[in-house]
């Protein structure tokens, strides 16, 4: 009998990373989901059935990162996939931006991603196969106004990414970004039609994408056929950004 690995999935309640823990559990994964709040937690548990478990992280508190990591030993074999997707917006102009509007992003979008991943590849590492995907998004490659917090931190991810991939490449683990653009989640769903079809008018394909599409990229990445792909950022927006 083949064993179930275990996979992670920060920001799992909604959106993007419900899907894509809903995809990986498809995919044969036992899926640890997190989520900010119990509330949250539970709804993961929840949709995700006997093979995934929702638990809560404040990327922001490093006790709350030690405390899933410790609840992850004495529950759970080690996760070798990683997909760090969680993630918070506090938009402003740059000359208006607060100190702690900058903080809460970068800490959050890329400490926070940091400290969870190095608490992954030791399990990683031991195994000698492991998958890390990061999400990143189309605002770290080509800039937004109102969001150079938001900006900076998904741009240094993928700079984190290429380094992590180069320096675990020979023990078995890729390291991968996704970049999305515009995905039809709960955030886009409220934008008014002339806000639709501003964006809508800089993606070729003329449509918002799905979070099924991202998950299914994801999925792909989590899996043995992608093993000879690491340090990549994929972009998946429609043709908005091309690389």
């Amino acid at each position: 009998m083949v064993e179930q690995k275990v996979a992670l999935v920060t920001g799992a309640s909604r959106g993007i990373g419900k899907a894509i823990a809903t995809r990986l559990v498809e995919d044969g994964f036992l899926v640890l989901g997190t989520a900010t709040t119990a509330e949250g937690a539970k709804s993961i548990s929840g949709a995700l059935g006997d093979n995934g478990v929702g638990y809560v992280l404040n990327l922001m508190d490093d006790d709350s990162i030690d405390q899933l990591f410790r609840t992850i030993k004495e529950a759970h074999d080690a996760p070798l996939v990683l997909v760090n997707n969680a993630g918070i917006t506090k938009d402003n102009l740059a000359l208006r931006m607060k100190e702690e509007e900058w903080n809460h992003v970068i800490g959050t979008n890329l400490s926070g991603l940091f400290k969870v991943t190095k608490r992954c590849l030791r399990g990683m590492t031991k195994a000698r196969w492991g998958r890390v995907i990061n999400l990143t998004s189309v605002v770290g490659a080509m800039g937004n106004p109102g969001q150079s917090n938001y900006a900076a931190a998904k741009a240094g991810v993928v700079g984190y990414s290429k380094s992590l991939a180069a320096e675990l490449g020979s023990r078995g683990i890729t390291v991968n970004c996704i970049a999305p653009g515009l995905i039809r989640t709960d955030m886009t769903n409220k934008l008014s039609d002339d806000q639709r079809n501003t964006m809508l008018e800089r993606i070729p394909l003329g449509r918002l994408g799905a979070v099924t599409e991202v998950a299914a990229l994801a999925g792909f990445l989590a899996a043995e056929a992608a093993g000879y792909i690491t340090g990549e950022t994929i972009n998946i927006n429609g043709g908005m950004y091309m690389s």
